[in-house]
């Protein structure tokens, strides 16, 4: 998933923290949580504050408390999250254990949870008889960080099926808000709002032809034999240009394949992974972010963009 960020300045406020200990806080609060226990490439230095609601009115309690300047990451998974080594600074708030389910509206429109995986939301639409929503079983991470990045999948895109969001801000408001509130693009969400997806309703059509679920057999196939599957990663690393070819076909074809820093290495099997042989450390798998890069550029004029939201300081 690609993080959801507000940072005005970075602080750390040991009266927020006196007071979050007194307060009638329910769900789990930690100080000093390494990171590397909540991303999917293993890695990261500790976060200030760690907190896991109980509940969205947990939440909304927590946020009421939680001084206007402190910085928040909001994250699901961790699948598209690069924390350095050094660590955040502030507050990271996670969501997969709260508005992680599905609710029927009507007729082909569901309400999904920011917390609920991607690929969960793929097989309940299919089973429950529609179609368009099989491409997020490609997508590994929360539907959260599918709404902030745009995230897609086998040509299909996050924001192709949604209707409207709710959202909420750092006072603990919810606000409803449309398609056309945001400008949508190729992996971006841009708004002029300082929120945070809750959930999204959808719009799918009637799988008339019972084809879903073979559709996300098929992809899921597709998936295993071109993608490094059981490895720590987080998915791909670049967006693929506007104008070339795909990012993984450019950075093969620069021989980087197998190219290693450390323990972080680009896959064999997809040369738009990077994956943690193990013991990889933050910056070996920035630094070899940026070497693909430097090296992609030199060849073809083209700069590579990560997907991947990097945050948090240097060791």
């Amino acid at each position: 998933m690609i993080c959801q960020q507000f940072q005005k300045e970075k602080i750390l406020n040991t009266d927020m923290v006196d007071s979050l200990v007194k307060s009638n806080i329910r769900g789990e609060l930690k100080y000093n949580e390494p990171m590397s226990r909540h991303t999917s490439w293993r890695v990261g230095g500790p976060v200030d504050r760690f907190f896991n609601p109980a509940d969205v009115d947990d939440l909304k309690n927590f946020l009421q408390l939680v001084p206007e300047n402190e910085p928040l990451v909001w994250i699901g998974l961790g699948s598209n999250l690069l924390v350095r080594d050094g660590g955040i600074r502030g507050t990271v708030i996670t969501l997969k254990n709260i508005v992680a389910g599905i609710e029927s509206l009507s007729p082909g429109s569901f309400r999904i949870g920011a917390g609920i995986a991607c690929a969960k939301i793929a097989r309940h639409t299919a089973n429950a008889g529609y179609t368009g929503a099989e491409f997020l079983v490609g997508i590994p991470g929360t539907f959260g960080g599918a709404l902030a990045m745009n995230a897609g999948a086998f040509g299909f895109e996050t924001w192709d099926i949604i209707n409207q969001v709710v959202t909420i801000n750092h006072k603990g408001e919810e606000a409803i808000r449309v398609k056309d509130d945001f400008r949508i693009g190729y992996r971006t969400v841009d708004q002029p709002f300082i929120e945070w997806f809750l959930s999204a309703d959808i719009q799918l059509s009637t799988d008339e032809d019972n084809l879903a679920n073979e559709t996300i057999r098929e992809l899921l196939a597709r998936r295993s034999k071109t993608q490094p599957m059981g490895e720590s990663s987080c998915g791909s690393v670049f967006r693929n240009p506007e104008v070339s070819d795909p990012a993984a076909k450019l950075i093969e074809s620069c021989g980087l394949k197998c190219k290693q820093i450390g323990k972080a290495m680009v896959s064999d099997k997809h040369a738009n992974f990077i994956i943690n042989k193990g013991d990889a450390s933050a910056k070996n798998i920035e630094d070899l972010i940026l070497h693909v890069q430097q090296t992609v550029f030199e060849r073809y004029a083209i700069r590579l963009v990560p997907e991947v939201c990097i945050l948090g300081d240097q060791d």
